[in-house]
């Protein structure tokens, strides 16, 4: 193999690989916070006692969980405008994809972690006077959420790593930018190695940070 690496020619558009990371983690942050709190409430719908709102949620998250996240980006920049007659920028219609799509998931990581505390804990707070979301918010939440951490940690990850999707959409991410650049260096191997090592880098602080939230949480239990 008698290729020679030169990276000089990637360097030079630095400023358009830092503004793709920097779109990048906004769109995983935007996406993640709507979809824990979609997530949550699914959840909510999923441990209800009535059927319609139960299985309601349970059809949306069967619907996400079995299909691919890259026909979500193109049904909401494509499709959702034609239905509703508005514009839709590629950073909505990929916030909405992701968000959906990980509320799912998150909800399931919920629902289990919720799920996997005795029952006999809200029947103490129960003892104690408090109501059934009294109990929830005060009892059980507390100690699921230490063990909901690693699995919905691992969800962010993979939500992040999801977002290169957004590029298909022509939205300035990591891989979007990479992409524009290696048209104008044809240096495949220098851009897409660097995008790789970036992405690496990012979801290794985050991992770090979230193994730091883990042990606080742990004292939780």
């Amino acid at each position: 193999m008698n290729y020679i690496w030169d990276f000089s020619a990637v360097f030079s558009h630095a400023d358009l690989l830092i503004l793709g990371l920097r779109n990048t983690v906004l769109l995983a942050i935007v996406s993640i916070a709507i979809g824990l709190a979609v997530g949550l409430a699914l959840a909510a719908l999923l441990l209800c006692q009535y059927r319609v709102p139960r299985y309601a949620a349970l059809a949306f998250v069967e619907f996400y969980r079995s299909t691919p996240p890259i026909v979500h980006f193109f049904w909401f920049y494509f499709a959702l405008p034609v239905l509703f007659n508005i514009e839709m920028s590629p950073f909505a219609a990929a916030v909405l994809a992701l968000s959906t799509q990980s509320s799912a998931f998150y909800a399931e990581v919920f629902r289990g972690g919720i799920l996997s505390i005795e029952r006999g804990q809200r029947e103490a707070g129960s003892a104690l006077g408090m109501t059934k979301a009294q109990a929830m918010r005060r009892v059980v939440l507390p100690q699921a959420v230490a063990r909901m951490i690693a699995p919905l940690v691992e969800r962010s990850f993979e939500l992040t790593k999801t977002t290169a999707l957004a590029s298909t959409l022509a939205f300035a991410d990591l891989l979007y930018q990479a992409m524009m650049i290696n048209s104008e260096t044809f240096r495949p191997l220098e851009v897409y190695t660097l995008v790789a090592l970036m992405y690496l880098i990012l979801l290794t602080f985050a991992s770090a940070l979230a193994r730091i939230g883990e042990r606080r949480a742990a004292r939780w239990r």
